[in-house]
């Protein structure tokens, strides 16, 4: 048993960052499921990280407040982004949304009095492991839904062929603006969680980093399912503890070859539904020949 509380104690900081990062991979699923290749989410994670930090020095809000507080602002501010970026062909909307990465450091920069400058703020925090578990099971059982529902079908159809989509009477606008809304609050709730968990934020906590932690964790996970952001997430995480462990020297060398495998042998992540669908038949067809 000491052994099992030992190991707790020593890991559970990697379990509250994987949790964390499933809300970043989950806020990019949202829009690379309808299509859409952004990395704005980083900037929603921005507003909703400085924001909740501001609330909790202010007014001493608990994170449970914190949420629908951030979570509205992050819709917001996926709205308007979408608003702009939509006028943008796809590879132009990806180069977008970087630029706003850059825009949103140079903000935070210059505006010490809301974000602390360069020197960031501290956050008062009581978050616990069992709230971030919570929440991500809230926002898991939303996807769940989303993804049974009309629009989850009309994400789907859009992202396959935009053009029959809309002969079958879709709006692909209408899509990406509501899949840029949920990643808009989806990511921004992220963020405020991000500072909840480090105490702390600054220009570097939201930054290029974490886009690539978001891509990687969708991508590894599987771009198909929102489980697959969930799941790549809590690999992607965990990996460069295990490779720290068993080759400390050749630690990012071995995260970059597991990574390619990953991609060369499962293209379309660790979760993907059309395999799992094709096995499904083949195992039905295989029972009804015997």
């Amino acid at each position: 048993m000491q052994v099992l509380l030992d190991f707790w104690a020593a890991y559970r900081s990697t379990v509250a960052f994987a949790i964390v990062n499933a809300f970043f991979a989950l806020s990019t699923y949202a829009v690379l499921g309808a299509g859409i290749l952004s990395f704005a989410t980083v900037a929603f994670a921005a507003i909703g990280g400085f924001l909740g930090a501001q609330i909790a020095l202010s007014l001493g809000l608990g994170v449970f407040w914190l949420v629908p507080v951030t979570a509205l602002a992050g819709l917001a501010s996926g709205y308007l982004v979408a608003a702009i970026f939509l006028r943008l062909d796809s590879h132009w909307m990806a180069l977008a949304s970087l630029a706003l990465i850059l825009i949103t450091r140079v903000v935070v920069i210059n505006l010490p009095s809301v974000t602390g400058g360069v020197n960031g703020m501290s956050v008062p925090s009581s978050i616990t492991l069992w709230m971030l578990l919570l929440m991500l099971a809230l926002v898991a059982l939303v996807f769940y839904r989303i993804n049974n529902s009309w629009y989850g079908i009309a994400a789907t159809a859009v992202r396959e062929d935009p053009a029959v989509a809309s002969t079958l009477g879709i709006s692909p606008r209408k899509i990406h603006m509501i899949a840029f809304c949920i990643s808009g609050a989806v990511g921004s709730v992220g963020g405020m969680l991000l500072a909840m968990v480090l105490k702390f934020v600054s220009p570097d906590t939201y930054f290029i980093h974490l886009a690539f932690t978001m891509i990687a964790a969708v991508v590894l996970g599987g771009s198909y399912h929102w489980a697959g952001a969930i799941i790549g997430a809590a690999v992607f995480t965990a990996l460069p503890i295990a490779a720290q462990a068993v080759i400390p020297q050749f630690e990012h060398v071995a995260n970059g070859i597991v990574l390619l495998l990953i991609m060369i042998f499962m293209p379309r992540g660790l979760i993907d539904p059309r395999a799992i669908r094709l096995r499904r038949q083949a195992r039905a067809s295989r029972e009804t020949l015997s």
